[in-house]
Order: structure tokens, then C-alpha cells, then sequence
């Protein structure tokens, strides 16, 4: 299959190409080279990977803006 590069240097990916990739619209595309050749991969989000990143649950804003306020005065101590 073949694309042409426009003057803005955008090009078409093939309809046959996005549908066996499962590509859409806001889809990200990585570009790399190997060995002097462009090989494009579709950037897959890997949300997963930050799983139990974050604590989830009920907070204490109170606290929370206590304690940050007193970090923020360990800098000028």
C-alpha cells in the first residue's frame, strides 16, 4: 500500500491498515526507526501500569491543607 506525504507532510493511513490495527479517530501513532526503515506502532494507553498508584478512599481535606502548608514552611525555616 502507498500514502503521499502533503505539503504539511501529513499523510493517509490505508483503511485496510486502520481497520487490522483497530485504529480511530484521537488514536497516537509511535514512529520509530529500525535498521534505516519507519516502523509505526499504534501507542496504546498503558493506564494499567499505574494501578494501586493512588490511594483512593475517603481523605481529610482539612489535614491534607494543614500538611501541606506545613511543608511548604519547612522551606523557609
Amino acid at each position: 500500500m502507498q500514502s503521499v506525504i502533503t505539503s504539511k507532510y501529513q499523510t493517509t493511513i490505508p483503511k485496510a491498515i486502520r481497520d487490522n490495527l483497530g485504529l480511530s479517530v484521537k488514536d497516537a501513532l509511535e514512529w520509530k526507526l529500525e535498521n534505516g526503515k519507519v516502523v509505526v506502532y499504534p501507542s496504546r494507553l498503558q493506564f494499567l501500569k499505574h494501578r494501586n498508584a493512588l490511594k483512593v478512599g475517603k481523605g481529610d481535606i482539612a489535614a491534607d491543607i494543614e500538611l501541606a502548608r506545613e511543608k511548604r514552611l519547612e522551606k523557609y525555616r
